[in-house]
């Protein structure tokens, strides 16, 4: 039986890679920063690292990775247990209960990853009788984690406020006990920013709660770095906010979602991930302490930060290239092909800039794009660097008729 099913898979794979969509994966040698070491998959040497969620540079920050080892000693390494059996350790609910202050929050919970606090959220809240509204471009995870519900199910073009309100009035009209708005304060693809005070002006007006993925925002978006509701001025006025220690939070694992005290509250006891995944690690808990008190005094990663993708985005677009418009450090670099897209960033690498082309179905088809994520511990050089790179690539690539 296996080897009709091993035919099928290998026909699929084939199949990806024929289509120029297959996604390999380079191995590095050193530790996450601006600059790795590539050891396999691609070129071999030191390389600008211009594609990881590394925003703050806080990776490998010597603050970080000291907090980290003193935890090990202090708190082991793993719990191998869950929350509410013998899982929950007192630098846990520490780090929940800054993650609140900074967030302006009532309660916080962990998840070992952010794609499992969408995952919890949603069939824990919602049921049959309820309705989740939800952005056409929010990630995956909260996708997979709608799905689960079930809740009556609606759905909004990207940022279209006129959308979300017919979508709001049908849930009103049919009945809706809850309804619920969730969108990702930035959407990941493409950079662009949710318009979050006019979706709590519709949701206050058609009696819906906010959630909101902040995971591409917390730690450097708006004056504080506490993402986009601050960035909006609601902190106050959105009810749940999910989001990742993974990517400007020191780039571990682990994710949370914080909210009003009862939601918080009636997760700890129904939310499946939650409940049925070990702790996350303490080294991470503690370490992601360590961040916490770096954020509160990172005002200069953030400008450094913003200064490296006002660059970038100006000398790409001086350059003719098609970046999405805006301020935000994920630039999307448009290419359409997905096969031109591989290809140029396979060139970019040769050429000491590591990057990825994203292709269908990470995004739609025919829009593939190489996407640029700049980090603060890339200096005014590395970015330079990066553009010419850029310039280089499409040249040869022109000129092999590409």
């Amino acid at each position: 039986m296996f080897d009709s099913v091993r035919d099928d898979l290998a026909a699929t794979l084939d199949e990806i890679r024929a289509a120029g969509l297959h996604k390999p994966e380079r191995v590095i040698g050193t530790p996450q920063s601006a600059k790795v070491a590539v050891t396999a998959g691609g070129r071999p040497g030191e390389v600008l690292n211009f594609c990881a969620n590394n925003y703050l540079g806080l990776a490998d920050h010597p603050e970080v990775i000291a907090a980290a080892h003193e935890a090990l000693d202090r708190w082991g390494y793993g719990m191998a247990s869950v929350r509410f059996i013998c899982g929950t350790q007192e630098v846990h609910k520490e780090l929940e209960a800054r993650l609140s202050a900074f967030l302006g929050q009532e309660d916080t919970i962990l998840y070992s990853s952010c794609f499992d606090a969408n995952g919890g959220v949603f069939e824990t809240l919602l049921g049959a009788e309820d309705a989740v509204i939800s952005d056409a471009l929010n990630h995956a995870s909260i996708i997979d984690g709608i799905r689960l519900s079930k809740a009556r199910r609606f759905r909004y073009a990207n940022r279209d406020m006129a959308d979300l309100e017919k979508q709001l009035k049908e849930a009103t009209e049919g009945g809706a006990r809850r309804k619920l708005i969730v969108t990702d304060g930035v959407f990941s693809m493409d950079g662009y920013v949710a318009p979050l005070a006019d979706i709590c002006d519709l949701a206050e007006r058609y009696d819906a709660m906010v959630m909101v993925d902040d995971s591409h925002a917390v730690g450097f978006v708006g004056p504080g770095g506490r993402g986009t509701p601050e960035l909006h001025g609601v902190m106050d006025r959105v009810d749940i906010i999910t989001g990742t220690l993974g990517k400007a939070l020191g780039g571990a694992s682990g994710g949370y979602v914080a909210a009003r005290a009862e939601i918080v509250a009636l997760l700890r006891q129904r939310s499946r991930p939650y409940l049925f995944s070990n702790t996350l690690a303490p080294v991470i808990a503690a370490a992601s302490l360590k961040v916490i008190d770096l954020l509160e005094s990172a005002g200069e990663l953030r400008e450094r930060l913003a200064a490296n993708t006002a660059l970038f985005r100006s000398r790409m677009s001086d350059e003719g290239f098609d970046v999405l418009p805006g301020d935000h450090a994920i630039a999307p670099v448009m290419i359409g092909d997905a096969t031109v897209a591989g290809r140029m960033a396979e060139l970019l690498l040769d050429r000491g800039v590591y990057v990825i082309g994203f292709s269908y179905p990470v995004v739609p088809q025919g829009q593939a794009r190489i996407r640029v994520q700049l980090s603060a511990a890339h200096s005014t050089a590395d970015v330079d660097r990066a553009v010419d790179a850029f310039v280089a690539a499409r040249a040869e690539l022109e000129s092999a008729g590409a």
